[in-house]
C-alpha cells in the first residue's frame, strides 16, 4: 500500500511539472488533460486517478510554484549583500529550470483560469518576493554597503527585473551559470555605495 502510495506521488509530482512544461513552451492554452496525458504517457482520464479534479492538479502546480520559490530564499542570519546575491543566483537557477514557474507568476491569463485561493496564492508569492528583496536592500543601505542615493523602491525591481532576464536566457545549464555570474557581478557594482567603488573606478580630483 505504501509503495503504490509512493508511486502516485511521484506520478503527482511528474504530472504538476509536465503542466509547467507545457505552460512554458506552448502557453497556458496548451494546458488540457489530452495534452498533459500524452507528456506524460497516460491516457487523459488516468490523470484523475491522482487528481480529483482539474482544480485539484491547478493546486497543485501552485504549490509545486510555491516550494520551488520559497527554496530559493538564503537564511536570514546572512548579511544583506550575501542574502541578495544568494537569491538572485538561486532564483534565477531554479526559474530557469522550471520557465513554466515564470509563465506562471506573470500571466494574468492563467491567475483568471486558477481558483480565487490560486490566485491569491501567487500573487503572495510576487509580494514575498518584492519584500525581501527591498528588506535586503534597505538593511544593505543602513549598513552602508550599498547605494543610498536612490530609494530602495526604485532599485528592488531592477534586482527582480534582473531574475528575470536570467531566468528567461536561452543559454544551457553551464552557460547560464556564468552568465548569471557575470550579470550578478554588474547589479551588485551597480547597487553598492560610491564610496565602496574599487579606487581605480573612480575619477581623480583635479
Amino acid at each position: 500500500m505504501g509503495e503504490l502510495r509512493r508511486k502516485s506521488s511521484d506520478r503527482q509530482v511528474e504530472l504538476t511539472d509536465a503542466a509547467l512544461h507545457l505552460i512554458a513552451t506552448e502557453g497556458i492554452a496548451a494546458l488540457s488533460t489530452r495534452r498533459l496525458a500524452a507528456q506524460v504517457g497516460l491516457s487523459s482520464g488516468a490523470i484523475f486517478k491522482h487528481f480529483a479534479s482539474i482544480e485539484a492538479l491547478l493546486d497543485a502546480v501552485v504549490t509545486r510554484v510555491e516550494a520551488v520559490l520559497e527554496s530559493t530564499y538564503p537564511p536570514s542570519t546572512l548579511p544583506p549583500v550575501e542574502r541578495l546575491e544568494r537569491f538572485v543566483e538561486a532564483r534565477s537557477t531554479a526559474v530557469g529550470n522550471q520557465l513554466g514557474i515564470l509563465r506562471l507568476v506573470l500571466s494574468e491569463q492563467f491567475l483568471l483560469a486558477l481558483p480565487e485561493s490560486g490566485s491569491a496564492r501567487l500573487a503572495a508569492c510576487v509580494k514575498n518576493t518584492r519584500a525581501f528583496v527591498l528588506e535586503c536592500v534597505r538593511e544593505g543601505q543602513d549598513a552602508g554597503e550599498l547605494r543610498a542615493d536612490l530609494p530602495a523602491e526604485t532599485l528592488a525591481p531592477i534586482v527582480m527585473g534582473t531574475v528575470q532576464m536570467l531566468a528567461l536566457s536561452p543559454s544551457k545549464a553551464r552557460q547560464r551559470d556564468a552568465e548569471a555570474r557575470a550579470v550578478l557581478g554588474s547589479l551588485l557594482a551597480l547597487l553598492r555605495s560610491p564610496a565602496l567603488a574599487p579606487t581605480s573606478n573612480r575619477k581623480s580630483s583635479p
